[in-house]
């Protein structure tokens, strides 16, 4: 067997496989002697069948699953041995011209895309903005407002007004004020903070217990409010009705908020942490910032791979990697299919070759202590939640259970190795720090 390389452009090659007799040979006559000895064909004693009739009956068979191992491996040993770095999987070229009855030699060519050579460009040379998002006044407002309302008293006033909350029956009803026949039905509460249609909001002001107001769905509500979801239906639902709903009222309810006190303060951060609320509003801001942390570092990753990638210029094989596209997939895909898809994948591909080549020359590893210590820590986040602290015995358990399952241990490495990577995209390349209000950063994002 004789197996070769040749390269027909800076980034693809043909591979070629020859096959002699000497090296199928001597298997396929084991094979068909197996196959003789356990025989039963009518008219012959077992393992009394002519060497001739096994071979015309399974000779060709055996032959072509031989010849198929041969090749897997031939062209996985030749790949490994010669060092050669693919993309993709070696395509066989289509040969329809074996006879597999009268040859003896065979010859089978793969095509195969080669991986490209190039320089990483990434310093601290590199700028690289990062979005830090600041939790602005009207945040923290919001959050204040939150916390005084869920701390606070629930009331039952005679008659609807300010802040209340009105739970009823809705019946979806025509323009006449009819009910529809088969319309939406639900019991369901609405708060009046939900609504921005002054119109809807002073109809049922003063409304009392037994009281009928009309509710127009697609007008009355605040742009974020899901009224599908309060009354257990779908939006194509709603979409679809006349969106008038006439609600009955059976029960009004207000929340109190609660006093900015220290009463406040300790149910909110725990007794005494807190002394004001100068210190409150800036607990809230402190807190509201850090969990936007999460978001700043996924821009800033993403950040990284543009800039990056702009500056480390190579090509790759897109002719080969389209046509390896096409079958590389569960399901067949079209050649018009891989033309709106290739390029997405190419920037993907790219950035994996990157940061391939980086974890290699940087030595970016996880070890398996790391990887413990590093469970270990989720471990002891998440029982913090509800006021645990484990023992150091069962946190080590724990986080042995956890690891023996590979799937989540696959998991939980991954996303230590992301980690190691931000943290080191973070030390090496020009931070330009922006600070900016959570508001901007979602326009900024949805440009």
């Amino acid at each position: 067997m004789n197996v070769t390389t040749n390269k027909t452009g800076d980034l693809n090659a043909v591979l070629t496989v020859n096959i002699t007799p000497e090296d199928y040979q001597g298997k396929v006559e084991k094979v068909l002697k197996d196959y003789r000895k356990n025989a039963k064909i009518p008219g012959f004693r077992p393992g009394m069948v002519p060497t001739g009739l096994i071979k015309k009956q399974y000779g060709k068979a055996v032959l072509i699953d031989e010849v198929n191992h041969i090749l897997q491996h031939a062209v996985t040993d030749h790949l490994r041995e010669e060092k050669l770095d693919i993309l993709g999987n070696p395509l066989p070229v289509p040969n329809d011209n074996i006879d597999w009855e009268t040859q003896s030699e065979f010859s089978f060519d793969f095509e195969i895309g080669l991986a490209p050579e190039f320089e990483l460009s990434i310093s601290d040379k590199t700028k690289v903005p990062y979005y830090k998002i600041s939790a602005d006044k009207k945040m923290v407002d919001r959050y204040v407002e939150d916390y005084a309302k869920r701390f606070g008293k629930m009331s039952s006033p005679e008659a609807v007004e300010e802040n209340c909350i009105i739970k009823g029956d809705l019946v979806e009803v025509d323009k006449d004020g009819n009910a529809v026949e088969d319309g939406i039905t639900a019991n369901a509460s609405v708060g009046l903070d939900s609504l921005d249609d002054k119109k809807t909001i002073k109809a049922l002001t003063g409304l009392k217990v037994g009281d009928k107001a009309t509710i127009d769905s697609k007008k009355a509500f605040k742009e974020d409010f899901n009224f599908a979801n309060v009354i257990g239906s779908t939006k194509e639902a709603v979409e679809a009705s006349t969106g008038l709903f006439e609600i009955t009222i059976a029960e009004i309810t207000k929340i109190e908020p609660a006093e900015m006190n220290q009463e406040l303060f300790d149910k909110v951060f725990g007794e005494g942490t807190v002394k004001d609320e100068k210190e409150f509003r800036a607990r809230i801001k402190e807190d509201a910032e850090k969990m936007f942390i999460g978001e700043s570092d996924r821009k800033f990753y993403e950040d990284v791979k543009d800039v990056v990638l702009d500056k480390t210029k190579f090509e790759l094989p897109d002719e080969f990697l389209k046509k390896w596209m096409q079958t590389s997939g569960e399901k067949p895909v079209t050649a018009e299919e891989v033309e709106v898809q290739y390029p997405q994948m190419k920037d993907s591909l790219k950035w994996q070759l990157v940061e391939s080549k980086l974890v290699k020359e940087k030595g970016i590893e996880v070890s398996q202590e790391e990887l413990v210590n590093y469970t270990k820590e989720l471990v002891m986040r998440q029982m913090a939640q509800y006021g645990q602290q484990p023992e150091e015995k069962d946190l080590e358990d724990i986080a042995k259970r956890v690891l023996d399952n590979q799937e989540e241990s696959q998991r939980i490495a991954d996303q230590l190795f992301g980690d190691k990577l931000l943290k080191f995209y973070k030390e090496t390349v020009k931070i330009n720090e922006k600070e900016v209000s959570f508001d901007e950063f979602v326009k900024m994002l949805s440009k």
